[in-house]
């Protein structure tokens, strides 16, 4: 039952085939941006040792996985609470539990993708793909947005404030961690490392520690717990 509905998911998703396309075309257009103005850059203290794009191959590849499992997966649940979707999905005898797992694995699906894609265009820079031991951080990373997400999901009002809801958490956190611009500030670095974008990057750039893992993970139960007590499925009364 939960193959069937991660398929229901994936075809929901690629029958707006433009959407679909800017999913995957957006973070292969950054990476190539910065290949372009970093062309032939060495490495240097600015980028910790790296060269700039040892640095935003990894840090895009978090922001990609942030946008699929966090800002589309909670935009799409407002969407579909308002629009009565879920309310009717309720009514189904369909199993909560596996409607949210079918929906989170498509979502880790794309993200998948979207890895793969950032990987194979920073391979044409010279940058390795992600060594296997970035992958534990990479999924728990995964599960920790999906389950923030749908937290967040939970406390949206509508579906149009969504998408304003959305960037006003993900635009700050994303730039206070060093995502697009590295932070040698002491201070800001010790205050986005309590936050999950940043151990995210961490885990991505230089391998995961014990401290970035139990940050995420940290992240996923608080998202967890918020999700389970005040996710709705009925349309919130005007």
């Amino acid at each position: 039952m939960i193959w069937h509905q991660i398929r229901y998911e994936q075809l929901s998703f690629w029958r707006n085939p433009q959407s679909a396309f800017f999913t995957f075309v957006f973070p292969v257009v950054v990476i190539v941006i910065f290949g372009t103005l970093f062309h032939g850059m060495d490495t240097g203290d600015y980028f910790y040792g790296m060269s700039p794009m040892q640095y935003y191959v990894p840090t895009i590849t978090a922001v990609s996985v942030l946008g699929s499992c966090f800002s589309q997966l909670a935009i799409v649940l407002a969407s579909r609470r308002q629009s009565g979707i879920l309310k009717r999905v309720r009514a189904t005898p369909l199993p909560a539990g596996t409607y949210f797992l079918g929906l989170l694995a498509h979502c880790v699906l794309v993200s998948v993708v979207d890895v793969l894609l950032i990987a194979g265009v920073g391979r044409l820079y010279g940058v390795p793909i992600l060594e296997p031991d970035r992958w534990p951080g990479l999924v728990l990373g995964a599960a920790a947005f999906c389950a923030i997400g749908v937290a967040v999901a939970s406390l949206i009002s509508n579906a149009e404030a969504a998408p304003a809801v959305v960037q006003l958490v993900q635009f700050p956190l994303v730039f206070i961690s060093g995502t697009y611009l590295p932070i040698h500030s002491e201070l800001m670095n010790t205050i986005a490392g309590f936050l999950p974008v940043r151990p995210f990057n961490q885990a991505l750039l230089n391998g995961p520690t014990w401290q970035n893992l139990s940050i995420l993970a940290a992240w996923g139960v608080v998202g967890a717990f918020v999700a389970i007590k005040r996710f709705r499925w009925d349309p919130r009364p005007e």
